[in-house]
C-alpha cells in the first residue's frame, strides 16, 4: 500500500465511505472492547484504543461531527441515557454520553492521524481492499456479507430507537408502583405499632379491673350527683398526672374543669352525669365545643359522659378534635386505666 493511498483515505470522504463495511480490521489490528450492550465504546474507550488522549478525540468529534453521525456516533441524555446507564451498570453521572459504534471507530481510524494505532487500522484497510480487487468473486461474498451485517445494525439501532419509549414508559410505571408499594408498606407499619400499643392498653386494663369490677365502677358513678361527678372527674385528672386542676361547676360558658395535661397542654372538660339509657346530642357537643376551643383555647378537650354518644356528636369530636369519654371508657378509666390524651 502506498503512502499516497494512505493521504487519499485521510482527505477523502468518498474513499472512506467505500470501505466504511470493514469493520472486522479493528480487531485484527487491535482487541476493540465494546460496552455491555454489545454495540457502543465511549469516548475514553475510543481514546484508550487509538493511544490517544480524549481530547484528540473530541477535537476529530467537533471537525468531522455530521459524517461520524452518519456512520453510528449518537450522543444520549435525558431519559434515553438512564435506560442505557442502567442497560450497562454504568455508574458516571455525566447528563450526557458520547457513544460510537464499530463504523464509528472506523471512521475514527480514517481521519485520526497522529495515531499508530489508527495508522495500521488504515494500511490493513487498505491491504485488505488491494487483496479484494484481485480475488472479485470471493471479494463479492465477502462484501455481501458485510452488507448483511450493516443492514442488520441499522435494523437493531432503529429497533432500539422505537423500544426506548416503551421501556422508558415502563420503567417510570414502574417507579410509581415501588412508591405505593412503599407507601402501603409505611402504613402497615405504622398500623402495627398502633396495634402493639393497643395490646398493651388492653393488658394494663386487664390487670386494673383484677381489683375492682366495671359494673362496680359504674354502680358507684351512677348513684353520683352532678357535682360529685365533676369532683370525681378532676381526681382522675389528677390520678393520671394532670396539674392544676380546678372545678369551676360549668360556670365559665359550660365548661367544668380546666387543668394542665402531664405534657404541659390546657385541658378543658365538660362533664355530663346522664342516665345511661340518655344520649349526649350534638347541641351539647357543639356548645362544649364553642367554649372549650375558642373561649379557652383547650388544647386537649374532653366531654366525659355517664352515658353513650349520638353519631352526630361523635361526628363533631372526630372533626374538631374533641376526646369523647362515653360510658363504656370512663369504665376502664375510672378502673385504673389512663386515658388516652394523657398518655
Amino acid at each position: 500500500m502506498s503512502e499516497h493511498g494512505e493521504t487519499a483515505l485521510l482527505e477523502s470522504r468518498t474513499l472512506r465511505d467505500s470501505v466504511m463495511r470493514r469493520t472486522e480490521v479493528l480487531d485484527r489490528v487491535k482487541a476493540l472492547s465494546l460496552l455491555p450492550d454489545g454495540t457502543y465504546v465511549t469516548t475514553a474507550m475510543v481514546a484508550a484504543y487509538f493511544e490517544v488522549g480524549e481530547n484528540v478525540i473530541r477535537a476529530m468529534v467537533h471537525d468531522h461531527q455530521e459524517e461520524l453521525a452518519a456512520n453510528g456516533y449518537r450522543v444520549l441524555s435525558g431519559a434515553e441515557l438512564s435506560y442505557f446507564k442502567q442497560l450497562c451498570g454504568m455508574q458516571s453521572k455525566a447528563r450526557a454520553v458520547a457513544l460510537f459504534s464499530r463504523r464509528t471507530v472506523l471512521n475514527v481510524a480514517m481521519l485520526l492521524r497522529d495515531s499508530e494505532v489508527a495508522r495500521q487500522v488504515r494500511i490493513y484497510l487498505l491491504d485488505i481492499e488491494e487483496q479484494g480487487r484481485q480475488q472479485p468473486v470471493d471479494n463479492l461474498s465477502h462484501e455481501l456479507v458485510e452488507s448483511l451485517v450493516e443492514r442488520m445494525e441499522r435494523t437493531a439501532q432503529a429497533a432500539v430507537g422505537r423500544l426506548l419509549p416503551m421501556i422508558n414508559a415502563l420503567i417510570e410505571s414502574a417507579g410509581e408502583q415501588r412508591r405505593a408499594t412503599l407507601a402501603l408498606t409505611e402504613r402497615a407499619q405504622r398500623m402495627e405499632v398502633e396495634l402493639t400499643r393497643v395490646g398493651r392498653d388492653v393488658q394494663g386494663h386487664e390487670l386494673a379491673l383484677q381489683d375492682r369490677t366495671l359494673a362496680g365502677v359504674m354502680a358507684d358513678i351512677d348513684a353520683m350527683n352532678w357535682r360529685d361527678f365533676e369532683l370525681y372527674v378532676a381526681e382522675l385528672c389528677i390520678r393520671d398526672g394532670c396539674t392544676n386542676v380546678r372545678v369551676i361547676g360549668g360556670k365559665d360558658r359550660g365548661v367544668d374543669i380546666v387543668g394542665v395535661t402531664p405534657d404541659g397542654s390546657r385541658l378543658i372538660v365538660q362533664c355530663k352525669r346522664y342516665q345511661p339509657f340518655r344520649s349526649v346530642w350534638s347541641a351539647d357537643m357543639q356548645r362544649f365545643l364553642g367554649a372549650a376551643k375558642v373561649q379557652h383555647r383547650a388544647e386537649v378537650a374532653l366531654f366525659v359522659a355517664s352515658c353513650p354518644f349520638s353519631r352526630e356528636a361523635l361526628a363533631i369530636a372526630r372533626e374538631y378534635g374533641v376526646t369523647p369519654v362515653d360510658r363504656a371508657m370512663l369504665q376502664v378509666w375510672a378502673a385504673g386505666s389512663r386515658l388516652q390524651p394523657f398518655t
